[in-house]
């Protein structure tokens, strides 16, 4: 056996693509203390809004698997570093967008450079750590970077808008970009192994293009803003493309995601799981986050320091998860976390955040801990459940799923409260019927509306919305609590024919 001496710069890479990751994650969470400011700034609408926080996740989601396996072919030093031009330039563009448009196009953007950043981070941990413990420790380190800075997103957003405008939260990215594009461009190898892999950018536009066509058709059939014609068009649409993806990676003999794995029910409870508390999460932290600014008045620094101990508590999630799965058994584990969460978000659902005391806190920390939990059990479902040669393929199809499920939350809550918060509202008589429809889209909606009317009305009709707003709270909630308690009893019998000792 021939044996190669470790690179001597191994950890110096590690730092640097550690520190291009870290971006790309605050990108997840940072815009979430950001919407009530920048939806004022802009003047966007609620719909826009939804917009530029889903569209990122959502082209992630598309374009993962395919951006991975391009820099399998070309090579991960020159993927990485034309991701990270295209996500420097593309923050420095939203940062400066001047409406609501530009910043989602400029969102679309980071989500390309995004892509391209992700997969190569792993790709050339792999290849610079060739001892198993070393590079055990590498990807720890990965893990703990990722999962931190998900956790500070909120707690940095508010804290950059605590002294500077809304696009300081994207152009935070631009000097680091500066420091990391340099770096890994003398630090990583420039010759490396590449293949002949087929690049499947067609089948990852098919997926891209039915998903965006579906949220497209929802959130335009409950704000009612499109001829139902036009909503059904475009449905019809989108759920065919997504019937044509699912088909060629079916028959296709080396598919972008290989979804007959759902053939295994650890494998299908696992994506469940993966999509509904990775979504949960996701918009769970972007309610709070505007309860807490446009209902108790809170500024985006204290609204992301009210935030710490949900995501905290799911920084820490993975460990506990690991621990606990391997001691009760997986099933027990998986299903407990969510009957956990279901809980604490009922729990929540009746508290008053006027007065939240220690309870609220502690709450917030359980429902986070819970929800990563449950994302851990999720990885070890899918993961024990395949054989080693299909682990790759396993794992695209679960990091999909985080950022389909992430997209998927912040579109399904978003249209939820837009749809509960307009029946909960109930506005000052003799406001002009043009803008009492504005305001009973939503909180940001109804802000915008107040920039309208004279001071009496105005601040009636915020005080309106925000006692309709709290009633929203609740019932998002209480109906989420309800989702994941189902979702326990399902990952129950789906993980029934699991022995305990499969996730060791």
């Amino acid at each position: 056996m021939s044996l190669r001496h470790p690179n001597s710069k191994r950890w110096l890479i590690l730092l640097a693509v550690m520190l291009a990751f870290v971006p790309v994650v605050l990108d997840m969470t940072i815009l979430h203390v950001a919407v009530p400011t920048l939806t004022q700034a802009l003047g966007a609408s609620n719909n826009q809004v939804l917009w530029i926080i889903d569209i990122y996740p959502l082209l992630m989601a598309g374009l993962l698997v395919p951006m991975g396996t391009l820099a399998d072919k070309v090579g991960n030093r020159r993927i990485l570093l034309s991701g990270l031009v295209v996500f420097g330039v593309a923050s420095a563009l939203a940062a400066f967008a001047p409406t609501a448009q530009m910043l989602i196009g400029a969102r679309i953007l980071l989500a390309v450079g995004g892509a391209m950043i992700m997969p190569c981070v792993l790709g050339i941990i792999r290849r610079a750590f060739e001892d198993d413990t070393e590079r055990g420790l590498a990807l720890g380190l990965w893990g703990t970077v990722g999962a931190v800075g998900a956790a500070v997103g909120p707690l940095a957003g508010g804290a950059l808008l605590e002294h500077f405008w809304w696009g300081s939260v994207f152009l935070i990215n631009v000097p680091v970009m500066f420091v990391v594009a340099p770096a890994c461009w003398l630090l990583l190898p420039r010759y490396e192994q590449t293949s002949s892999a087929h690049w499947a950018i067609g089948q990852a536009l098919l997926l891209v293009v039915g998903m965006i066509a579906v949220v497209y058709a929802v959130k335009a059939g409950f704000g009612g803003k499109q001829p139902l014609a036009v909503v059904l068009l475009t449905l019809t649409f989108g759920v065919a493309m997504l019937a044509l993806f699912v088909r060629k990676q079916l028959r296709a003999s080396v598919p972008m995601l290989d979804l007959s794995l759902f053939a295994h029910p650890a494998v299908a409870a696992g994506i469940i799981m993966a999509v509904v508390a990775s979504g949960a999460l996701a918009g769970v932290e972007l309610t709070l986050a505007q309860e807490l600014q446009y209902v108790l008045d809170r500024t985006p620094l204290q609204a992301g320091i009210f935030m710490i101990p949900i995501m905290a508590a799911a920084a820490v999630g993975g460990p506990v998860a690991g621990w606990l799965s391997t001691r009760y058994g997986l099933r027990l584990v998986a299903s407990l976390s969510l009957v956990v969460a279901a809980l604490s978000l009922g729990w929540l659902a009746i508290e008053d955040f006027h007065a939240p005391g220690l309870a609220v806190p502690v709450l917030l920390a359980l429902l986070g801990l819970a929800l990563s939990i449950g994302l851990t059990a999720s990885s070890i479902a899918i993961m024990g459940s395949v054989d080693a040669s299909k682990g790759g393929a396993a794992g695209s199809l679960e990091a999909t799923g985080y950022e389909l499920g992430t997209g998927l939350g912040i579109t399904l809550f978003g249209v939820f409260m837009s749809v509960v918060f307009g029946r909960n509202l109930t506005v000052p008589v003799g406001l002009p019927p043009d803008i009492a429809g504005q305001a009973a889209v939503s909180m940001g909606d109804l802000y915008l509306a107040a920039r309208q009317l004279a001071d009496d009305q105005a601040v009636a009709l915020v005080a309106a919305g925000k006692a309709a707003f709290s009633a929203t709270h609740s019932v998002l909630l209480l109906t989420t609590a309800a989702l994941i308690a189902g979702l326990a009893v399902l990952v129950s019998f789906l993980l029934s024919g699991m022995r305990k000792g499969a996730c060791q």
